[in-house]
């Protein structure tokens, strides 16, 4: 096993956690703090051309020539809120899942690849990426779907999930190698038992 290279990676993984957990409050502050417009991509009037009476959009929303793009100029602090909802999930579970994978590679520094700790360590790393996946997308697409409906009432579409969903089996062979990890510890320390 690579030592050095195991620090090294384990040292970059937390740092890339700090930078994303400062990015996460920062773009949050920020964004709360800044009296712009507030703009949300919406595909339902995806064919649809701007007729001369307009479309049935809110007070102060302003609607792109395409008709998928919808500004609001003085958003209120629901439709801020709602506009970070599409990108601070994502930074948070991006933060979370790094430190999570430092933690993992710090106990393999210091126990070892085949121990006990690994293996539960994987196995959180597992269902992290496994639960909060869908969760950080459905929050994403809920806050858009809300975020739209309060520029456009027609509109009517509802929430959906966004991201990469791939990363559900990606957590969940995480989960099965940890379980794996866990049984090859278990065998190993009987074997070590009956020498």
């Amino acid at each position: 096993m690579n030592t050095r290279l195991t620090s090294v990676l384990a040292s970059v993984t937390f740092g890339l956690a700090i930078l994303s957990g400062l990015a996460f409050l920062g773009t949050g502050v920020t964004h709360m703090l800044d009296d712009g417009a507030v703009c949300v991509e919406t595909g339902f009037w995806a064919n649809a051309r701007l007729a001369s009476d307009g479309l049935p959009v809110a007070k102060g929303v302003e609607a792109a020539g395409s008709v998928t793009r919808l500004c609001q100029n003085g958003p209120s602090v629901g439709q801020r809120a709602a506009d970070l909802g599409g990108e601070l999930p994502w930074l948070l579970f991006g933060a979370l899942a790094l430190l999570l994978f430092s933690r993992l590679l710090t106990t393999v520094l210091r126990q070892g690849p085949f121990t006990g700790a690994v293996a539960g360590r994987l196995s959180a790393l597992g269902w992290f990426v496994a639960v909060g996946t869908p969760v950080a997308g459905l929050v994403v697409g809920w806050s858009q779907s809300w975020l739209v409906d309060s520029m456009a009432p027609v509109v009517g579409s509802g929430p959906t999930v966004s991201g990469p969903m791939v990363l559900v089996l990606a957590g969940l062979a995480g989960v099965i190698l940890g379980k794996i990890m866990r049984e090859g510890v278990r065998m190993r320390e009987d074997l070590e038992g009956t020498i």
